[in-house]
């Protein structure tokens, strides 16, 4: 089911998009279309997790600071 939007959209973007979608041999709404579902599929998509990895899921702590740990390292080995 279609349902109607009023978008405020600069006239030059306008322009160019419909440029564009007759080159595509497609339409405009149907560019805004597909633009806005891939928007949303990609936070819809659940990604599947092997589990190895979502053993090793929170072993490292979040106040880890790995700069900090590197410079410890070379300190110890140039001392």
């Amino acid at each position: 089911m279609s349902t109607k939007l009023t978008l405020n959209l600069k006239k030059e973007v306008i322009e160019e998009a419909k440029a564009y979608a007759k080159q595509h041999q497609t339409s405009v709404s149907q560019l805004v279309e597909n633009y806005l579902d891939s928007l949303t599929r990609v936070s819809k998509k659940k990604s599947t997790v092997s589990p190895l990895v979502e053993s090793l899921t929170g072993i490292i702590p979040t106040d880890y600071d790995e700069r900090k740990d590197y410079r410890d390292y070379i300190d110890k080995k140039y001392r």
